[in-house]
């Protein structure tokens, strides 16, 4: 009965998120169309797993959705990057019937795919592979029911920020162009990329700032008014001193998908190096940094966001072990749950 009432709630264009709990699973209906924020995770915090396995835990987890990562296949790049849940590289039908099947057994939405590299990377090369895969990750989505691909705009650190808008100019309209195609809307996540020497001075990212936010929407829009939106992270802007709740209340429209992260700032440390300096904010779970979670949850709903939340675990202090990694995302789920009603 349970698994019957979550496919025809899908088959028919209703609109439902489940959660499947140690105590059964629950499907929860909205009035007037609409539902309520979804709680969910994004996978790169679990590569030991399979796809199927990060969906049953979810399920058994309470978990309402998952954010799916589409890394190529090989070597990570980074932290949390390299990892694949879902590989579009060969990507049919007869992957995507499965994908579907797994969603529909377990209870839990993919609430968007996931691919953060630098398609602006100076390297031509390195940056057509890139632009290549995302433009596979995008057609992807579509083939497994999912609405949103989140990347990151890219940047080449060493020039300006105007000479970077005008790359976006050159590299993101067949990118924009795919995702119309798909029907499916990209996510910008806006983290400015600057942790290390490499990625010195202005960062892997450009779309860091409302500044640069609001000039590259003036650019997408004239190009597909709508395909591309903000993947909103409040632990982003907390130590840039940009005003979370100001942003959200500004770009509330442009919002398709948002991470649950936290960041710590480490003042001692930020009187030693300075704002330019390294590891005087750090990325921690949901209630162990400085964000205002309540305000954040309020403004969210002040503007009528009613998508995913997915919890983004990068807090070394639960790296040690897999368990510790489930862990965290437990810990994130209770302390978030409030928020949820």
């Amino acid at each position: 009965m349970r698994k019957k009432q979550i496919e025809q709630g899908l088959a028919d264009g209703t609109k439902v998120f489940s959660l499947a709990g140690k105590r059964g699973l629950l499907v929860r209906r909205q009035g007037s169309g609409e539902v309520a924020m979804q709680l969910g995770f994004v996978s790169a915090i679990l590569p030991d797993l399979s796809l199927e396995e990060v969906l049953a835990f979810a399920a058994e987890e309470g978990f309402a959705c998952v954010e799916l990562m589409c890394w190529p296949v090989g070597k990570a790049e980074r932290r949390y990057a390299g990892v694949t849940h879902l590989d579009v590289a060969q990507f049919g039908e007869e992957l995507a019937s499965h994908v579907r099947d797994l969603v529909r057994i377990h209870g839990v939405q993919i609430s968007g795919l996931g691919y953060y590299p630098n398609p602006l990377d100076p390297d031509l090369e390195q940056r057509r592979r890139v632009v290549e895969h995302l433009r596979k990750v995008i057609r992807a989505a579509p083939q497994v029911g999912v609405q949103v691909v989140n990347t990151f705009i890219g940047r080449d650190p060493h020039k300006t920020v105007a000479e970077n808008l005008q790359l976006v100019r050159e590299v993101w309209p067949s990118i924009v162009a795919e995702a119309q195609t798909a029907g499916v809307r990209l996510g910008i996540e806006h983290c400015p990329m600057l942790f290390s020497d490499d990625q010195w001075p202005g960062g892997w990212n450009i779309a860091s700032t409302p500044t640069i936010w609001r000039e590259l929407f003036t650019f997408f829009d004239s190009l597909a008014p709508g395909v591309v939106g903000l993947n909103f992270d409040p632990s982003h802007l907390v130590w840039q001193g940009i005003d979370t709740v100001r942003a959200i209340r500004e770009f509330g429209p442009r919002i398709v998908h948002v991470h649950a992260k936290d960041e710590r700032i480490d003042r001692d440390r930020l009187y030693e190096v300075g704002i330019y300096g390294y590891k005087w904010h750090i990325p921690k779970l949901p209630g162990l940094g400085d964000v205002a979670w309540g305000p954040f949850f309020a403004a969210l709903t002040d503007v009528g966001y009613r998508g995913p939340v997915c919890i983004e675990v990068e807090d070394r202090a639960y790296e040690s072990s897999l368990e510790d990694r489930k862990r965290a995302l437990r810990q994130s789920r209770r302390f978030l749950l409030s928020f949820f009603g």
